[in-house]
């Protein structure tokens, strides 16, 4: 399968170096918005090792994340240990708008390709370093992953229950948020190439990823002292706004406005509590939560979820089901909208994941290759457009384990 590229990076050349989560996330935003990306893995040895350890993470035997994480790539192999490798890097970034690296701070530059090497060969290079603390700062070179900095961002201490340990987040919030502002740098590094004509490192540290979301935790505690602390399902003062049990399950309503609030009320057949002193505004609601949600709980109950989101529509009051993948696919909404396609991939046959994202009128992002199946898949047509290489040359440095 290879749709026609619409997308608004459909000139741009990325090169891939990072492993696992946040490099190949930002990889493949780029990837989706049509750029074209090279993956780089390093190649199976003396037969050990090799590729992208992402290809073997999933659920078991069924080992998918590499066919969402990957898709729009081309894969090539290089052993960045061997100064032959790390001249075909060299030699690709000649020819690159971005590249890509979520190595330890220190290791692209131990490899001879630290940004003041691959500047002097490509003074227009982009070049997105995605690392835990960031590429400066006293921690800049301990090791660090998604995880860590949630935890030194914020996230994970105002996440769970008051009365237990930080939950986490059941996806790896961290690294794709870390990858995101990446992306979101690159994009912005190459408006500013248009006037300036030369490229730039975008430096994306995981735990500063986490922080730009954290509201205003900080000027919180700066101005009066207050530390926000784990909640559960709610956010203290902001009432209502929970998940509520039903006769069949569990639904959330926002109703947290004061006019949305009024009509909650109207469709609970109690529109005398918009008036009442205890829920009046949004103050009075905030300092009664507790009582007000078992309040609203007690009439969900006697509701089905069906019900419920049918009075929810009716009084155009926000409010969601749970949803789970199931849910996902069987949504008349989610398939107007194609938000989940089905991609044909050489491993799985027909398989189901999520669209490219933001949509865009003009130069539409798709999905429009499958993840590569092989390591250095793409050798030949990547490298065999390189000066000085041909067919026998790649045949050489396959087998001395180049690639």
């Amino acid at each position: 399968m290879t749709e026609e590229n619409t997308g608004a990076l459909k000139d741009i050349r990325v090169i891939e170096m990072g492993q696992l989560i946040a490099g190949p996330f930002c990889g493949q935003l780029l990837g989706d918005m049509g750029a074209e990306v090279i993956k780089v893995e390093p190649p199976v040895v003396d037969g050990k090792g090799g590729g992208d350890p992402m290809r073997n993470w999933g659920r078991g035997d069924d080992k998918l994340w590499w066919e969402v994480v990957s898709r729009n790539k081309k894969a090539v192999s290089a052993n960045l240990r061997v100064p032959e490798g790390q001249e075909l890097v060299r030699k690709l970034a000649a020819t690159a708008d971005i590249l890509i690296e979520n190595f330890k701070p220190g290791t692209m530059e131990k490899w001879g390709l630290g940004p003041d090497v691959l500047h002097e060969i490509n003074p227009r290079l982009i070049i997105v370093r995605v690392s835990g603390y960031g590429q400066t700062g006293p921690y800049s070179s301990r090791a660090g992953f998604g995880g860590i900095g949630e935890a030194m961002g914020g996230w994970r201490y105002i996440v769970g229950d008051p009365d237990r340990a930080p939950s986490r987040m059941g996806i790896s919030i961290g690294d794709t948020m870390a990858a995101s502002y990446g992306c979101m740098g690159a994009l912005a590094a190459l408006h500013s190439r248009e006037t300036t004509g030369k490229g730039q490192v975008v430096d994306s540290a995981l735990y500063e990823a986490v922080l730009q979301v954290m509201e205003s935790v900080v000027p919180e505690y700066d101005y009066s002292g207050y530390i926000r602390e784990r909640s559960g399902s709610v956010l203290p003062g902001i009432a209502p706004s929970n998940v509520y049990k039903c006769a069949d399950g569990e639904y959330l309503i926002g109703a947290n406005q004061d006019a949305v609030f009024a009509r909650l009320c109207k469709a609970m057949e109690r529109p005398e509590l918009a008036s009442d002193p205890r829920y009046v505004n949004h103050v009075a609601r905030g300092t009664n939560q507790i009582e007000l949600d078992e309040l609203i709980e007690a009439w969900t109950r006697t509701l089905t979820v069906d019900e419920l989101e049918a009075l929810m529509i009716e009084h155009s009051i926000p409010a969601g089901k749970m949803y789970r993948a199931p849910e996902m696919m069987d949504d008349p909404h989610f398939a107007a909208r194609e938000a989940i396609i089905e991609l044909e991939t050489p491993r799985w046959g027909p398989l189901k994941m999520q669209n490219a994202f933001p949509k865009l009128s003009g130069t539409p992002s798709a999905v429009r290759t499958p993840a590569p199946d092989r390591i250095g898949q793409h050798n030949a047509e990547i490298y065999g457009q390189l000066p000085d290489i041909d067919e026998q040359e790649l045949d050489r440095l396959a087998a001395q384990g180049v690639i």
